[in-house]
């Protein structure tokens, strides 16, 4: 009979360890899940925040607001997942403040480790006062270009025209080329022969300069027929310039190219290219 209580008591201590450790993962759960929860939440009220903002007359503008919109989200996220890791460490059976006083000894040592982390930040709360880019404008960073998707409290998103996420750490942020504050210029160099008549060409040139003006909102200024700026070796070289609003030069470049190639079709105003010339000899010799 002894034995058989005592396999009894025994069975029910292993059931109640089971039960206890079952809970205890059952509260883990439930702690992710809340995280998730909570991070949905705050992310939708920032939302929410930075679109009225947006709507108010003394509001931020677009731009400025979704690179601190991003940079909230951002802080919230990480917020949240260091109340909730502490949460799940205290439910484990960690001691909180053994584990402060144990941060404290072993504080040099991780400093030395997280450097780099809060050099990422620093970086990135100065690159958002010093207004350097914001979400939405094209730039340069360390040699890598493209479109700011996120700007955020560690790193700094970039997607270039190929598609290609670059993902970088403010910390290594020391030199942007924001190609998107001021208005651009648009070049478009075209040759023409030597046999051709110079203002016959000008005169042209001026005219298809005065309807792209008219027909391309994104023109500022121009574009100038600025005259001969070169005589080359296949003919004479004409240069044309605009100021376009920022990233739109090279639409305009393009329109005046093909408006510029039809009109020189149209008048027979040769423009040179590289042509190949074979010298046959024929009979003995």
């Amino acid at each position: 009979m002894a034995s058989i209580k005592e396999k009894v008591n025994e069975m029910i201590l292993k059931g109640g360890v089971f039960i206890k450790f079952g809970d205890k993962i059952i509260k883990i759960i439930i702690i992710f899940v809340v995280m998730k929860i909570c991070t949905r939440i705050g992310y939708a009220l920032i939302n929410r925040l930075f679109k009225r903002q947006k709507q108010s007359r003394f509001g931020f503008d677009e731009r400025k607001s979704d690179t601190l919109s991003e940079l909230l989200k951002s802080i919230t996220k990480y917020a949240i997942y260091i109340i909730g890791i502490i949460s799940i460490l205290k439910e484990v059976g960690f001691d909180i403040s053994t584990l402060l006083v144990g941060a404290g000894f072993g504080g040099i040592a991780v400093g030395l480790g997280a450097q780099s982390i809060i050099k990422d930040v620093l970086s990135g709360f100065l690159i958002l006062f010093e207004d350097q880019f914001s979400v939405g404008e094209y730039v340069t960073i360390e040699g890598m270009s493209g479109v700011v998707e996120a700007l955020g409290l560690r790193i700094t998103k970039l997607k270039d025209f190929s598609g290609d996420l670059h993902i970088i750490p403010n910390g290594q942020i020391t030199k942007v080329t924001n190609h998107s504050r001021d208005n651009s210029r648009a070049l478009v160099d075209v040759e023409i022969g030597y046999e051709e008549d110079i203002d016959n060409a000008l005169q042209i040139l001026t005219k298809i300069s005065k309807e792209v003006e008219e027909e391309n909102e994104s023109i500022v200024e121009g574009p100038t027929v600025l005259g001969v700026s070169e005589l080359g070796d296949k003919g004479v070289k004409i240069t044309i310039v605009a100021k376009t609003k920022p990233l739109q030069q090279y639409g305009v470049e393009r329109q005046l190219r093909k408006k510029i190639k039809e009109n020189f079709d149209k008048e027979n105003i040769n423009i040179p290219y590289p042509t190949c010339v074979i010298v046959t000899k024929s009979g003995n010799n």
